[in-house]
């Protein structure tokens, strides 16, 4: 049987982001009978400790997961993976300045996946941002093989660095599930949408996902929008919560990570709105595209490569409050989602690498 590690991710049972969620369906029922996975946690970020979950063992480092300490989580990671294991599977390049070391000792196969050009994003500084740099680099000068989960990424890996890799999106099928229709409409009345015509939005509250975009587009229009995310989180996800809470067709609700909630919120949408900007194939749009509703994303390469350019998009205000405006078709969301983003498809593409 084939040993593999999984590290770069806070841990499963899932409850952060797209990474965790990733990792939760390509192992379990979706996985091979001859690959066992060892996945390594947070000890500080998990809630609980389990030690085996959908048939993986799980392993804990006492470092947090999240911001800076990432790097040095994922290099905690790392040094617990020099024996006992024929393939490493990173996700993201945070501790990939560690991999010579890695390399040098071990004999396991890497493959890592290196996100969304993680150094791009607004929210770090410059000293994060060339340790980011840096450990991009290592990851595809090191990896037996890159991942990259968009055609925009690539794209940039073979144009910056001439270096092939392999095209491995997210799945989203494990959005959709069946309800019974008393508790869709208790789940809809608790948050006083039932009845209600809304477009959703589900994400993280950060600059670089246009959030500010979104929400005076809606403030301009006679829509409701219901706003899934951590409106704590940061300054600019508080200023907004104070901009915006007040008026009655803005629902801002905090991050929800119950599946039955999320799927009735979402099935009873009639658009999508995603304002992503940055890194690569993104989990949530992937997922919506499962509900067959019409799409409305910001206009960048990894949305535009995600939907096969037959969504709606927008780069500002007046280009969102324009596109809600039209009558809007989203029946190509679904066929395109069912062809390529199906987790038992991914397991299978990722255990081609190992």
């Amino acid at each position: 049987m084939k040993q593999v590690a999984i590290v770069g991710c806070q841990g499963i049972p899932a409850n952060y982001g797209g990474f965790e969620s990733m990792v939760e369906n390509i192992v379990g029922e979706n996985a091979s009978a001859d690959v066992h996975y060892t996945v390594f946690c947070s000890g500080i970020d998990m809630p609980e400790r389990l030690h085996e979950y959908k048939g993986c063992t799980l392993k804990y480092v006492n470092v947090k997961a999240n911001g800076m300490l990432s790097v040095l989580y994922d290099v905690c990671c790392m040094m617990h993976t020099f024996r006992g294991y024929d393939t490493i599977l990173v996700l993201g390049v945070s501790g990939c300045m560690f991999l010579p070391i890695l390399k040098l000792f071990s004999k396991n196969r890497l493959v890592v996946n290196i996100d969304g050009l993680e150094h791009k994003r607004d929210k770090w500084g410059w000293f994060a941002r060339w340790i980011l740099r840096s450990s991009e680099w290592m990851a595809v000068k090191f990896a037996d093989v890159i991942i990259a989960d968009n055609k925009g990424i690539q794209d940039y890996v073979t144009e910056t660095y001439g270096k092939p890799s392999q095209l491995i999106a997210y799945g989203g099928d494990h959005a959709i599930r069946t309800i019974d229709p008393q508790k869709r409409d208790k789940i809809l009345s608790d948050y006083g949408l039932l009845g209600m015509s809304y477009a959703v939005c589900v994400c993280r509250i950060e600059p670089e996902n246009n959030c500010h975009i979104s929400l005076e587009a809606f403030l301009k229009s006679d829509k409701h929008i219901v706003f899934i995310g951590n409106w704590n989180h940061s300054e600019y996800s508080k200023k907004l919560k104070r901009q915006y809470a007040s008026h009655p067709n803005i629902h801002l609700l905090d991050a929800i990570y119950d599946l039955d909630i999320l799927y009735v919120l979402r099935s009873n949408a009639s658009i999508y709105v995603h304002g992503h900007s940055a890194g690569g194939t993104n989990p949530s749009l992937v997922e919506a595209m499962f509900f067959g509703m019409p799409i409305v994303a910001y206009d960048c390469t990894y949305n535009r490569a995600t939907t096969q350019n037959k969504a709606y998009y927008f780069k500002d205000v007046q280009g969102l409050l324009d596109v809600l405006n039209q009558n809007l078709d989203g029946s190509a969301m679904r066929s395109i989602a069912e062809e390529n983003y199906i987790w038992k498809k991914v397991a299978k593409q990722y255990e081609q690498t190992y």
